[in-house]
């Protein structure tokens, strides 16, 4: 696990996958970055590989993770998203394993070894509680519990699952945190995700393709400290 990680509870996760770039995604970066000042909470943001740079240099509060890259060495490789390229674009970790980026148990070992190894932190998406279960040995520093099927659906996971993965995680390595996904369309999921006793959630469609996602972004933010603050103090 890579120690150099600053990020820490209550946070969450924004993923463009491929509906913005370049300047409307530097817009709406600057407008999670002014929120999540606001609110006190770290923000992971993965942007298109060529917007890394753009948002690294143009915001103080967000991570900006790639969505992805691979596990090769520098040298051959052509098309390939290089580790040490992804650090020296200003990134601050990567994601791996999405629905839509699968990858192997072997991959996803070897590929956090690597992030380790430059200095990029990770999050690994993991379905079921086995797999998170699987992921959470290899020690990634942090883990999306998302059912696939519920990716973009605007229903969110039951408690139980919630709770069953939280805990599987913390019985192999309390040191890695566990945020929430799928289908989280508003702030009213955002803040009962929370409450359920999640570190963390996150969004994409919700935000994306809300008629206002600057006031979505807002929205859920406001929502994520709000539960956490209502639990924690």
């Amino acid at each position: 696990m890579y120690k150099g990680l600053k990020i820490s509870a209550p946070f969450f996760e924004i993923g463009p996958k491929a509906y913005l770039y370049g300047e409307k995604m530097l817009a709406l970066a600057k407008v999670i970055d002014k929120v999540a000042t606001k609110y006190d909470v770290d923000v992971i943001v993965t942007p298109q590989y060529t917007d890394i740079s753009l948002l690294a240099h143009n915001t103080e509060r967000i991570s900006v993770f790639a969505q992805h890259m691979d596990y090769l060495p520098v040298g051959r490789g052509l098309g390939s998203v290089l580790p040490e390229a992804v650090k020296a674009a200003g990134a601050v970790g990567v994601m791996l394993n999405h629905a839509e980026k699968p990858l192997t148990m072997e991959e996803i070992d070897k590929t956090i070894k690597r992030a380790d190894e430059v200095g990029l932190g990770t999050i690994v998406c993991a379905d079921t509680v086995e797999q998170v279960k699987q992921i959470a040995g290899m020690s990634p520093n942090l883990i999306v519990a998302e059912p696939t099927q519920l990716i973009g659906t605007g229903q969110t996971s039951d408690i139980s699952y919630i709770k069953e993965t939280i805990e599987v995680v913390r019985r192999i390595n309390p040191d890695i945190m566990v945020l929430q996904g799928a289908g989280i369309k508003d702030g009213n999921d955002v803040y009962n995700i929370i409450k359920a006793g999640a570190m963390a959630t996150g969004s994409t469609s919700g935000i994306m393709k809300a008629k206002d996602p600057y006031a979505m972004v807002e929205e859920m933010l406001y929502n994520l400290r709000k539960a956490w603050d209502e639990i924690n103090n």
